[in-house]
């Protein structure tokens, strides 16, 4: 028994060298960190139990192969993970690897918890062709169906190239962290040759890139250890599956105790920064911004509100002034189906003069990408709540969370205005032949704006009509939302039956 116990610890620790102490130490020199180190680093102490680590291609013949997987807990609770080995062939994906991903998978949906992968890959192993195209293949299609059932992370801490992107791309949330972490389809001497472009592997596909331009990635961080420390951090947001919802904590007071009345500033076409109104209602230190780079004309994140879980949707008046164009659309529109399939309340601050205008927003798709914001709240069958700060303007107020896309809860503050379009623009279409041939235009036009401003953009015609539930002071505000949560707790709606709806693309 003793010689088959020492027969099987040797194998385990040739196992944990992966491609050899030489190839630990050039990942190291690389400030890279090793497969198990990452997992190690990731999970609770101790808590790892490793999968498969004598599975073995026969071309490589090295145990484990190009990936660690296993299980183990984050913050006390269950998580299926794998971790790409960069030193085994450069971490290449194999059918036998791509079996091992896709088994530790398995278990994640069997047994209703999140999956993590580490990606480190330099993508297809060429030397087996058609097999690990295949593997690639499998792996997506486990991401598919895990989709809407179990949380999907990815953490980008090395090359993923080529079709290796597409299963970060199908997962909930990506984490890159900075000059280590690249992605792309075609690298740079693809580039080079096929369009004459020079370019780095990180102007190309590295962190800075993806979160500012392409939105591919949701969080980026300086290094590897403060990664994995934020993504630990965002577990305790989401759910196990969608089976479940977050446990209630303690209730914290707002971060901050202004005075929301004295924030909107006295000119409704001054910005101001909305995070200040969020950081006011929700409990202390607990918004957690999503894509914080990119669109930032709308905020998403999640945050507690009396301890209770929620997501958030927000205009940002600094930015573009808040208006909804390409991008800024589908951030939300994805952020909200993600918390509908995880039973993730839904609260919307608006304030949004209407949808950017222009030939590139037009030629580029914002009816088709836009209407993917209307279809997300639509179909979304979460708990929805909904305050009107200050501007909602044509179709941008029917597609932020309307009463008529069937959000249960409503509200307004009296600074809110609500019209087809702005005032200025409404008056001078509407009353065009009395302004042109008045001898005081100017005066006419005051006198027309305040009549058009208490007549059809005043939040009380909103009430009288009941497209809002109630209007409330700027300081009622998180009382009403907690009241507003606890009365949705229990919220059931069926939908008709239907494989799936066919959201714009």
């Amino acid at each position: 028994m003793q010689e088959n116990i020492n027969k099987l610890n040797d194998l385990r620790d040739k196992a944990s060298l992966g491609g050899g102490k030489e190839k630990i130490e050039a990942q190291h020199k690389k400030g890279k960190l090793t497969s198990l180190e990452r997992i190690k680093l990731l999970l609770d102490v101790d808590s790892f139990n490793e999968i498969d680590r004598f599975t073995m291609d026969e071309n490589v013949n090295i145990h484990g192969d190009s990936v660690v997987t296993g299980t183990g807990k984050i913050n006390g609770k269950n998580i299926c993970v794998y971790s790409q080995n960069f030193t085994v062939m450069g971490g290449s994906l194999s059918l036998t690897s791509a079996n091992k991903i896709c088994k530790i998978m398995d278990i994640a949906i069997s047994t209703g918890c999140p999956v993590i992968g580490i990606i480190d890959s330099g993508g297809a192993r060429i030397q087996e062709g058609v097999d690990s195209l295949a593997g690639y293949g499998k792996i997506f299609t486990k991401n598919v169906r895990s989709s809407g059932v179990v949380p999907q992370i990815s953490i980008i801490v090395g090359p993923s190239a080529g079709g290796a992107t597409y299963s970060p791309a199908i997962t909930d949330f990506i984490f890159m962290v900075k000059d280590i972490g690249q992605m792309y389809i075609t690298g740079p001497d693809v580039v080079k040759e096929v369009t004459g472009e020079e370019t780095t592997h990180e102007e190309l596909g590295g962190s800075i890139p993806h979160m500012t331009k392409s939105g591919v990635a949701h969080f980026i961080y300086n290094t590897e250890k403060e990664c994995y420390e934020n993504v630990r951090k965002l577990l305790n947001y989401i759910p196990q599956n969608n089976s479940e919802i977050v446990s209630d904590i303690d209730s914290k007071n707002p971060e901050y105790k202004d005075d929301l009345s004295t924030i909107l500033p006295e000119n409704s076409n001054m910005s101001y920064d909305m995070k200040n109104i969020i950081k006011n209602i929700v409990d202390n230190q607990s918004f957690l911004e999503v894509q914080n780079e990119y669109a930032k004309n709308i905020i998403i994140g999640f945050a507690k509100l009396n301890g209770k879980n929620l997501g958030i949707i927000a205009q940002q008046p600094n930015h573009l002034a808040g208006a909804l164009d390409i991008k800024a659309s589908e951030k939300a529109a994805r952020y909200i189906r993600f918390c509908d399939a995880f039973n993730i309340p839904i609260l919307s601050l608006v304030d949004v003069p209407g949808f950017l205008p222009g030939t590139d927003q037009e030629h580029n798709g914002i009816i088709r990408r836009g209407a993917k914001l209307l279809y997300a709240y639509a179909e979304a069958t979460v708990p929805k709540i909904s305050i009107i700060i200050r501007k909602a303007y044509g179709g941008a107020y029917i597609v932020m969370s309307s009463k008529n896309l069937l959000s249960d809860l409503n509200y307004a503050w009296p600074t809110a205005e609500v019209a087809v379009m702005g005032p200025e623009a409404a008056i001078k279409l509407i009353h065009k032949k009395e302004l042109s041939k008045s001898k005081n235009s100017k005066k006419l036009q005051d006198e027309l704006l305040k009549k058009y401003k208490d007549e059809v953009m005043s939040p009380y015609v909103l009430a009288e009509k009941g497209y809002i539930d109630d209007l409330i002071s700027p300081n009622e505000s998180r009382d009403i939302i907690i009241k507003s949560l606890n009365i949705l707790e229990n919220k059931r709606e069926v939908l008709p039956p239907k494989k799936h709806g066919n959201i714009p693309l």
